[in-house]
């Protein structure tokens, strides 16, 4: 999966969700970034400022996203790493 198919995948999922009204940055080193601005459900490769930002590899969120990989797991796991409001990260469990 592409960094493009990741973000068309999330852009669905934003669109669809109700409440998230914050910032998250999901960054996936040398593959690139996803962008979730909440505040008006827009998702862009952009690297901007985040209320949250999650690190962890584009196949590992390929992974999550498909179901195949527990977001708690993942933590626990040192897969994802989580800088910011934590908060916001439990939230993004609705959306994702």
């Amino acid at each position: 999966m592409s960094l493009e198919s990741v973000t068309d995948t999330v852009r669905e999922r934003v669109a669809t969700a109700s409440g998230f009204d914050h910032t998250v940055k999901f960054d996936f080193g040398d593959d690139g970034k996803v962008f979730i601005n909440g505040n008006d459900n827009t998702v862009s490769n952009d690297d901007g400022d985040a209320d949250c930002t999650i690190t962890m590899t584009l196949e590992n969120f390929e992974k999550m996203t498909a179901g195949d990989l527990d977001p708690t797991t993942a933590f626990m796991m040192g897969k994802l790493k989580v800088s910011g409001d934590m908060g916001v990260a439990m939230k993004l469990s609705s959306v994702i």
